[in-house]
């Protein structure tokens, strides 16, 4: 690998959710403050959208990880789930121990009391749900459902809703308009911008210990932007194919060059802005490397 070389510690475009990378760009903190506020508020409903790639999964976990002691989480990051798998695996979260076939009028029991012993102990609960955009209707009737559990003074359950756009289309359904108003703060994430792209890039290298002072050339920023369009998946993708073509020419410093090669073997597969999704793509660089992208 190119760590070495380079002089970091570990590789700094990963596209697995690290939160220690979690780059606070404008788009993110509004992102981050409005979870903050909203669930500090007790509000029912919150929903969070953006493009894919655009960091929804690494702001969950961020704001999962920021709420504190008062707070007590559950995250399900695959919510394509009929409406009783859907409270089972909310019990599961929330540990409730039930009987091997249990009704669903003991499941949702079991979940009221334990959603009341954790208000006992003022505790929170905040449900996050990424990919909510799959979720079948029923399944969303069913959250909404759940939020009618309350005491006198506050919800007993929370709920925030990290998806694609398509989330938006599917709440227009007449079917569940009620869970729709219910929703008192939402957030759009849009991609970074030419000025964050840099900054987030001097963010990650230093965050993987890089020290120097430049390692991507200005032109190499650009054509990552034009390349990426700001969506940070991708600009980890092609940075992390730029920084290892770089390495096998025996470089310093990445060049638009090297970008360029990056976005070549990436981008023209598919006619979307998005097709590195697809899984593994094969990097014929200059020096002979091949390298072979690892989700």
């Amino acid at each position: 690998m190119y760590t070495a070389h380079f002089g970091l510690r570990e590789a700094p475009f990963g596209i697995t959710p690290d939160t220690s990378f979690f780059f606070t760009s404008p788009h993110s903190q509004e992102a981050l403050n409005t979870l903050l506020i909203a669930a500090r508020n007790g509000e029912g409903f919150i929903k969070i959208t953006g493009e894919v790639g655009t960091g929804k999964t690494l702001l969950c976990r961020k704001f999962m990880a920021t709420l504190g002691d008062g707070f007590v989480t559950a995250y399900i990051p695959n919510p394509n789930l009929e409406p009783r798998t859907l409270m089972l695996a909310l019990a599961d979260e929330l540990e409730i121990a039930l009987e091997k076939d249990v009704d669903q009028h003991q499941l949702l029991k079991s979940i009221n009391v334990r959603l009341l012993d954790l208000a006992r102990e003022d505790k929170r609960v905040l449900l996050c749900l990424d990919e909510a955009q799959a979720m079948p209707v029923e399944s969303l009737e069913a959250l909404r459902l759940l939020t009618n559990l309350e005491t006198e003074k506050r919800k007993l359950l929370q709920i925030v809703l990290f998806g694609q756009p398509e989330l938006n289309r599917k709440l227009e359904l007449d079917a569940i308009r009620q869970l729709a108003q219910r929703i008192t703060f939402h957030y759009h994430l849009g991609p970074l911008s030419r000025d964050d792209l840099e900054y987030y890039l001097a963010h990650r290298l230093r965050i993987a210990g890089f020290s120097g002072a430049r390692l991507f050339s200005r032109g190499a920023v650009r054509k990552l932007f034009s390349a990426s369009r700001g969506i940070p998946r991708l600009v980890n993708i092609l940075a992390h194919k730029a920084l290892m073509l770089a390495y096998g020419q025996g470089r310093q410093s990445v060049s638009a060059a090297n970008v360029g090669a990056a976005a070549r073997d990436t981008l023209p597969a598919r006619r979307r802005w998005w097709p590195w999704l697809a899984g593994a793509s094969t990097l014929a660089a200059a020096a002979g490397l091949t390298w072979v992208l690892i989700r």
